[in-house]
């Protein structure tokens, strides 16, 4: 099963011929996950020929335009295409009350629910059967967070000849023992999932930073992470306007992810100072070298593992 990342606005704070304005896409099975949500956002998914119509969450690193402004044009076409299935949608502390003002003052309405979490704790925001999206609070100019998507542990690999040297007949009873179930058999001897079963399988884990300075715990709750997107708004050289505008800088984040033991960094929230973005990526490439600069359509497969 294979995971997508598609990066559809990767400027920062203002657009530029080439970049539009920060938003990111998640893709897995029939789910869509939108980590930001710049205004333009879905002219960019019509190019990218995603759909408006998939199960989708959305969620908003702070309350800064370039961030936010693209959730009520992307609301209103989605209504204008007659979505019927719910939307969510998480952020910080203001979210339901700009969606709330914008509705209001724009006098539209919606043909599917709109169910929005704000969030004042660094903890586990959304549960789901296979996967968890976490939340911790990041150091920009504004309240802001960071996001971890992180799928459960897969059950471990099912051996059939295992099994059947153990004389358990195919059918029922090998599901069950997939299914983390003890079983019973006939004479007696009960066989456990771990007789049969390899070690249980990590899942995929995908960090956003949103707009942020390296900020303290940030390797700890991306640790082991198989894809940092991480803000690298401006090169090394302007550290201390990154610092004073709350941004970070491409070694930065490279030394973030170096400390995460990340496998791999996508810079984004790139300056438009920056038309040629190698000078970006030369810097991270000096501390973490499985480094690239992302560009508006690109896109990454994450595939699971079997191992």
């Amino acid at each position: 099963m294979s995971m997508h990342v598609i990066f559809l606005g990767t400027a920062g704070s203002v657009p530029t011929l080439e970049r539009s304005l920060p938003a990111v896409l998640m893709k897995r099975q029939n789910e869509q996950l939108m980590f930001d949500c710049g205004e333009g956002v879905q002219r960019q998914m019509i190019n990218a020929k995603v759909g408006f119509h998939k199960k989708t969450k959305i969620f908003i690193s702070h309350m800064h335009g370039d961030h936010v402004l693209g959730l009520p044009g992307l609301l209103q076409t989605m209504a204008l295409m007659d979505r019927q299935r719910k939307i969510e949608i998480y952020g910080p502390e203001g979210i339901k009350q700009f969606l709330k003002c914008v509705k209001e003052t724009l006098q539209f309405g919606l043909t599917f629910p709109v169910e929005i979490h704000e969030i004042y704790d660094e903890s586990i925001i959304c549960q789901e059967k296979e996967y968890i999206v976490e939340a911790v609070r990041s150091n920009h100019v504004v309240t802001s967070l960071a996001y971890a998507f992180v799928e459960k542990p897969r059950p471990g690999k099912f051996y059939p000849e295992k099994a059947m040297a153990l004389g358990v007949p195919e059918g029922e009873l090998w599901s069950r023992l997939q299914q983390g179930n003890k079983i019973e058999l006939l004479n007696g001897q009960v066989i456990s999932p771990d007789d049969v079963m390899g070690s249980r399988r990590q899942g995929r884990k995908i960090v956003y930073t949103g707009d942020t300075r390296p900020f303290k715990g940030f390797a700890k709750f991306a640790v082991y992470a198989d894809l940092i997107i991480h803000d690298a708004t401006f090169d090394d050289s302007l550290s201390e306007k990154a610092e004073v505008d709350g941004h970070s800088t491409p070694g930065q984040a490279a030394e973030e992810a170096k400390k995460a033991k990340a496998k791999k960094l996508v810079l984004t929230h790139i300056s438009a100072r920056y038309p040629d973005a190698r000078l970006l990526l030369e810097q991270a490439q000096k501390f973490f070298k499985n480094t690239l600069v992302a560009e508006d359509f690109m896109e990454l497969e994450l595939p699971l593992l079997d191992s």
